[in-house]
């Protein structure tokens, strides 16, 4: 809904019948105590399937997962020294719904050889430079923020046979290095889920996101509109890993508000906001859009859009210097402030209610107020007339489909392969919007928005 809906049915109220200049002067309702703005609060739950291709998992881990990875520096306990090092990338692939992380190293190995015979030791040592293959394999899991991986080692290729040359002859030593590799196995497994973990840590990234969008944004500059989202908490389902991609579903708890004039930013607590693990999420959101106008706010935007501009019919003119409005007694006062053929102020009041089969918005029960009427039929008869309230009924009556339309098609320009950031693309539908109530507090007209959809999010080329 466009803010402006508040200000042409405002405007529709001035009429444009007047007589020869007179004064007017009614007695001013007087507007209801200034208690603090309370209204009904919607909930809004934001349904963000997510999926991540594995080979984005393997970009990032690999840029966490660098270096030397085992150190064995003393020899003399097993007659081996072992430094181990990444060699080339990491590949994260699916195998069966699991993951399969296959690892290329480079091993650098001091080994010492030979016996000790009557008392004497007959030792040598060589060094060695292997490159192997390692394969690892593990389930996944989320829980704690994090997308984990249970991974244990499930074999070692060696692309050459580990030996040393004696005598001219090779002589395998794999009798000293694989029981090496037991000790070693635990440490690249550790290392492993270690980075998986990392890599995929939803905690700060989803926790930063939050915080941004938490700051009121200013969506129209002209009618001075802001709209501010109050996360309230998140739940996520079980990872599942198919055909090389991790999905799993995020359901963002909040209440998303839009006001006419700056609110009040908020603190953002980031340890307020819990993950809940659940089975199963609904496949589609729900979103309802509180819509704050505060009377005073709304009053200052209409009169700097019509001051000073005349309204005529015939011989009859007056201006509009001010537009008021404010609560009482559970309606809209509406108080407009003229010059002309008519000087004064005139007060009107109604109660603003919403017809969900036409799509409309109007007055009901709008009427001058009482003594605006009995100043009227003394001074200026012709607009307290049948016929001048009933124009004003008809004008205040206001279709809302083009707007909630064109709202509708603003929303879905963001869920049509929009981008926010390399790599992540969103994708998604949005059902009609419709005006769901309309609340009068005694400082604004609030009005709730609701509407239906589906959003998908896929991490794609991640760098």
């Amino acid at each position: 809904m466009k803010t402006p809906l508040l200000f042409i049915i405002l405007v529709s109220i001035l009429v444009t019948s007047c007589s020869s200049s007179k004064v007017i002067n009614t007695l001013k309702p007087e507007a209801d105590f200034a208690d603090p703005l309370i209204y009904d609060k919607e909930l809004s739950y934001l349904n963000i399937p997510v999926s991540i291709k594995l080979k984005d998992l393997a970009y990032q881990t690999n840029s966490i997962l660098n270096g030397l990875m085992y150190d064995d520096g003393i020899l003399e306990d097993d007659n081996l020294m072992m430094k181990v090092w990444k060699q080339a990338p990491i590949e994260i692939t699916d195998e069966k719904g699991k993951i399969k992380v296959v690892l290329p190293l480079k091993i650098w190995v001091k080994a010492r050889y030979g016996a000790n015979v009557m008392g004497m030791n007959l030792y040598d040592t060589r060094e060695l430079n292997l490159n192997g293959i390692v394969t690892l394999l593990g389930e996944a899991t989320f829980s704690n923020w994090q997308m984990k991986a249970k991974t244990s080692v499930q074999s070692v290729v060696w692309k050459e046979s580990p030996s040393v040359i004696i005598a001219g002859k090779s002589v395998p030593i794999t009798y000293l290095i694989n029981p090496a590799m037991n000790y070693f196995k635990a440490t690249i497994e550790q290392k492993m889920d270690a980075s998986i973990a990392k890599s995929l840590n939803f905690k700060e990234n989803v926790v930063d996101a939050l915080k941004e969008i938490t700051q009121p944004i200013q969506v129209n500059e002209s009618f001075d509109t802001w709209f501010k989202i109050r996360p309230l908490w998140l739940s996520a389902t079980e990872a599942v890993l198919k055909k090389d991609v991790v999905s799993m579903n995020l359901e963002l708890a909040c209440q998303m508000e839009s006001f006419i004039g700056k609110p009040a930013e908020e603190i953002f607590n980031k340890e307020n906001i819990d993950l809940k693990l659940v089975s199963k999420i609904k496949d589609e959101f729900s979103a309802s859009l509180i819509v704050v106008s505060p009377f005073l706010k709304a009053s200052e935007i209409v009169t700097k859009n019509i001051q000073n501009q005349e309204f005529s019919s015939g011989s009859k003119k007056v201006t509009v210097e001010k537009v008021d409005m404010w609560h009482k007694n559970g309606k809209v006062v509406i108080a407009l402030t003229m010059k002309g053929s008519l000087n004064g102020t005139v007060f009107l009041s109604g109660i603003p209610k919403y017809n969900e089969v036409e799509e409309l918005i109007y007055f009901d029960e709008l009427n001058y107020a009482l003594e605006t009427k009995s100043a009227l039929m003394k001074t200026a008869n012709w607009l307290a007339q049948g016929f001048i309230l009933k124009k004003i009924k008809e004008l205040t009556s206001y279709s809302i489909k083009p707007e909630l339309e064109l709202a509708k098609n603003q929303m879905e320009g963001y869920l049509k392969n929009y981008s926010p950031k390399k790599g992540i693309l969103i994708n998604g539908s949005v059902s009609p919007i419709s005006i769901k109530n309309i609340q009068l507090t005694n400082q604004a007209m609030v009005v709730t928005l609701n509407t239906f959809g589906k959003v998908s999010v896929k991490i794609d080329g991640l760098q």
